[in-house]
Formats: structure tokens, C-alpha cells, sequence
């Protein structure tokens, strides 16, 4: 789940501050946003808390359309069904999960290059959190054909995740209605799953983050209901491509300011874009800390990778033009032009030798055509590391490649 980005010595801060994943405030009128300055340093409203109050299911949103907001695409605002509150006592909950306001780690902003080094025991329940964010992933992309709609494969992915004795992160994080994003077509990211149908050749992400004993797993893929147009297949196998030649780039000591150029120089000759606005994450018992991963070309001082540090990489790739327009539900974000925009996302671990997808594919995942197809690489990803790609042999040796 990306964060709102900003820039220099404020990153951290206003990260660790609850900010980066504030929801936007937004006007009936539009709000377009084209610099890099993004949401965190505008001038907000004041930030409403989450459903502290709530003790179940609460009343169906109506129809949040606002006639007069100038939608760019085909995409509209359905009707929501009630927000959902998780009510099991043996399942540990973020701090956020009750009042909409996450709290740890809020009070010690960190300068942008201080990254927090995980320990054994940490990796292990992060490994956790990541094979069951995978697992649900993969479960709710089995959903994605036309006639579905997005609230369906919402209430299927809370109901996976709490039957797994986990929380869905999203829900209620500053006030997230649902327990997972849908974004489709033009939707860039933070799509709100309501009661509208998939339609023959939408693309849509699924943006899943499991919290499990303390620790956040968070990863989205790509889907298409039916099948895609040519232009959609060229925009999710490029998006694919620059994110699995960023994920091999991962290795101790170089920079993360690098990742941002790797992912643009494959993007612009093809004639796409990437999204500024919104930034990958340092992540962990945190659900957004340091280090910030800009998925553009960049001087940030944004620190080195090092042993240990998990976060994660996720860029949003538009056919058009990159400016975001935030619709007035405060969290919903379009391409201002109305095309379609794509994104891909892993949690990732430094290792000695390389990276780790936490949140990569096992035996029981779909092979996908940007996968089968693929110039960067063939198959599951699973990481550099010498255990990650032993593992990615045996399982890629089983599929028709």
C-alpha cells in the first residue's frame, strides 16, 4: 500500500508523523497534483479518527457520487456496504484498528537514511505476514472475472485474513473504510471496493497487507477480467518489467535513491509514465516508516540498503500522463486524463547476498502472461539471494514456461 510522498529531510518525519497515508481532503472541486511537493506538505483539513465508536456493521454507504467532481475516466463511485470491525480477542490488532490513528513509532521521527535494521526473530514473523498476504493475494485474484464486483472480493479477502488469525492492515488506517484496495482501470491506487460489476477488459490491482503477531505483509499484483486490449497488455508487462529489474537492483550498499531511475529509464521509451505523488515504504511492525522509495529518477537522501531492512517497491505506471486527481472520498486517485494506470508491489528483505520477495509466489500461484512473458525474467520472482532463486527453480521447473 503506497504512502504519500514528500521530499529532503521531511520524508521520515512526516512518514513516522502518521501522514504518509493520511487520507487526501479533498474538495468537491478536483485536485490535481502534478509536483512533487504531493499531499503531506498542502495544507489539510483536520484528520478525522476512524470508527471508535463502531461495535459491528454500521449503515450501507449511499452513493458517493458528487455530480459536479469532473471524473476523468469511466470509473465512478458505487455504494459501499458497512465497515467491517474486527471483533476476535485472539487476534492482535494494530494500534490504529479502534480509533483510525496509528500511533508506534510516531513520536521519534527519523532522519530520512535511518533505517531500522530487522532482528532474526522479526524476518521470521515478517516472513509470516508476507506468505499470508501472498496466499490471500492470490485467492482474491482467482475472484477477478466480469459480473464480480469489488466489494465481493473485499469481503472474501477480510474474511480469508481474520479466519487466519490476522488483521487486514487498511482497515481503518486513518480511517480506511475496507479491508482492502481495489484500484481499476484509471484508478491508481486506494480504490475503495464498492458494488460496481468488473467489466470485460478492466485491469484492476489488488493491494493486500496482512498484519500477523505484530508485523505487516503488503503486496499487490495486476488482474484482468476477461481479456486485455493490446495497449492493456503492453502497460502491465512494461510496469512489470521496470519493477522486477528494481527488485533485482536490491543488494547491501547501494543506494535507494537509485531504484527510481532503474524503473523510469525502462518506462519513457515506451511512451508511459510514473507516478510521483505516491512512494513505496519502509515497513515492519510500522505499516509505513523509512526508508521512502520514489519510483522516479532522484537525489533523495534516502540512505543505503543494508542486512535486515525490509520495505517495499511499488511503481504506478499511467499510458497517459502521471498528475493525480483525488476524488472527494479522500482517498481514491485517478490519472487526471482518464487512462489506465498499472502497479505491481513486494515486500522485500536485504540479505548478504541479495533480496528476498517475502510476498513472492509459491507452487500454488497463477503463472500470468507478463510473467511467462517476460524479458527481465522468466517465471516467479522470488529474489537474488542464493536460497530465494534455489527456491524459484524448483518452482519454475514445474511451470510451462
Amino acid at each position: 500500500m503506497s504512502t504519500f510522498c514528500v521530499f529532503g529531510l521531511l520524508i521520515a518525519a512526516s512518514v513516522l508523523s502518521g501522514a504518509a497515508f493520511a487520507p487526501q481532503r479533498s474538495k468537491p472541486s478536483p485536485t490535481i497534483n502534478s509536483s512533487t511537493s504531493a499531499f503531506m506538505n498542502k495544507k489539510q483539513g483536520k484528520k478525522t479518527s476512524g470508527k471508535s465508536g463502531a461495535k459491528g456493521f454500521g449503515s450501507p454507504v449511499a452513493d458517493s457520487q458528487t455530480p459536479s467532481f469532473p471524473y476523468a475516466g469511466s470509473i465512478r463511485p458505487g455504494v459501499q456496504s458497512p465497515q467491517r470491525v474486527v471483533v476476535d480477542k485472539n487476534i492482535v490488532l494494530p494500534d490504529y484498528a479502534l480509533d483510525g490513528v496509528p500511533k508506534k513509532g510516531s513520536s521519534s521521527p527519523l532522519l530520512p537514511w535511518i533505517i531500522e535494521v530487522k532482528k532474526p526473530e522479526e524476518i521470521e514473523k515478517m516472513r509470516a505476514a508476507g506468505k499470508l498476504a501472498r496466499e490471500v493475494l492470490d485467492m482474491a485474484g482467482k475472484m477477478v472475472e466480469t459480473g464480480v464486483t469489488t466489494d465481493e472480493i473485499d469481503t472474501a479477502v477480510h474474511e480469508a485474513i481474520v479466519a487466519a488469525s490476522a488483521y487486514p492492515s487498511p482497515l481503518n488506517y486513518h480511517g480506511f473504510p475496507k479491508s482492502c484496495c481495489t484500484s481499476v482501470n484509471e484508478v491508481i491506487c486506494h480504490g475503495i471496493p464498492d458494488n460496481r460489476k468488473l467489466k470485460e477488459g478492466d485491469i484492476i490491482n489488488i493491494d493486500i497487507t496482512t498484519y500477523l503477531d505484530g508485523y505487516h505483509g503488503d503486496c499487490s499484483e495486476m488482474f484482468v477480467a476477461g481479456e486485455p486490449d493490446p495497449d492493456a497488455r503492453k502497460l502491465l508487462q512494461v510496469t512489470y518489467d521496470c519493477w522486477i529489474k528494481a527488485c533485482k537492483y536490491v543488494k547491501p550498499g547501494r543506494d535507494y535513491k537509485d531504484l527510481g531511475g532503474i524503473i523510469e529509464d525502462h518506462i519513457v521509451p515506451e511512451g508511459l509514465s510514473t507516478v510521483r505523488n505516491f512512494c513505496g515504504h519502509g515497513i515492519g511492525s510500522v505499516f509505513h516508516t523509512t526508508p521512502n522509495i520514489l519510483h522516479y529518477r532522484n537525489n533523495e537522501p534516502n540512505g543505503q540498503m543494508a542486512a535486515g531492512h525490509t520495505f517495499t517497491i511499488e511503481p504506478m505506471i499511467c499510458e497517459g500522463t502521471a498528475k493525480v486527481l483525488s476524488w472527494p472520498d479522500d482517498w481514491t486517485a485517478t490519472t487526471v486524463d482518464g487512462k489506465r494506470s498499472a502497479q505491481f508491489e513486494h515486500t522485500l528483505l536485504v540479505t548478504d547476498d541479495g533480496v528476498e520477495a517475502f510476498t513472492a509466489k509459491n507452487e500454488n500461484s497463477v503463472l500470468q502472461f507478463w510473467e511467462k512473458d517476460s524479458t527481465v525474467h522468466k517465471g516467479f520472482f522470488l529474489g537474488t539471494s542464493e536460497s530465494a532463486i534455489k527456491r524459484a527453480e524448483e518452482i519454475n521447473a514445474k511451470l510451462a514456461l
